[in-house]
């Protein structure tokens, strides 16, 4: 089992920046793919980004100027750096991890908001 916990999230204004974080904790952390997906209200979850345990990156079109995913192995850590936000980028985000054995894991989401 892993747990996955992300802080970070909060209320932001248009064209700000925020950086999310997420630790894994459990008895099982070969961890292969760590990653991100957002749930905008009304609609259903959509992936932002994914990493690989060697660092490789995966990023859907709307993420790839503006969002930065980075990991730390030693720290069990996935990380999004997101700039230049925008009222659409409002949506839970939620981490999740996948082992090498192909066992998928969430985290329960933090709420990301973008308003003035």
């Amino acid at each position: 089992q892993v747990q996955l916990v992300e802080s970070g999230g909060g209320l932001v204004q248009p064209g700000g920046s925020l950086r999310l974080s997420c630790v894994a904790s459990g008895s099982d952390l070969r961890i292969h793919l760590m990653g991100w997906y957002r749930q905008i209200s009304g609609k259903e979850r959509e992936l932002v980004a994914t990493i690989s345990r060697g660092g490789s990156t995966v990023y859907v079109d709307f993420a790839k100027v503006r969002f930065t995913i980075s990991r730390d192995n030693d720290k069990n850590m996935v990380f999004l750096q997101m700039g230049d936000l925008k009222p659409d980028d409002t949506a839970v985000y939620s981490c999740f991890a996948q082992l090498f054995s192909g066992q998928p894991f969430w985290g329960q989401g933090t709420q990301v908001t973008v308003s003035s």
